[in-house]
């Protein structure tokens, strides 16, 4: 288990508090779980931006997959699919 001390703003301090105490209750290492939540979730959502990125250039260059399958779009109308 890591230890991090940070120092964030008095309203930024206040909505976390406010927002655990509503979702986790009180109690001892609730902040510490709220601040996990929020940490994996910005992590997830910043990796899901970046799968999604890189998809959309691949798809611009003509590259699509599907499953095991890469294909590029010439491919696609010379088969007739």
């Amino acid at each position: 288990m890591g230890i991090i001390t940070v120092s964030i703003s008095d309203e930024a301090e206040n909505k976390l508090r406010e927002t655990a105490k509503k979702k986790l209750g009180e109690g001892k290492g609730v902040l510490g779980k709220a601040v996990e939540e929020a940490v994996n979730k910005w992590a997830d959502e910043d990796k899901q931006k970046e799968i999604a990125e890189r998809q959309i250039q691949r798809m611009k260059q003509g590259l699509y997959s599907l499953g095991r399958w890469k294909f590029n779009r010439e491919e696609i109308y010379d088969r007739g699919l």
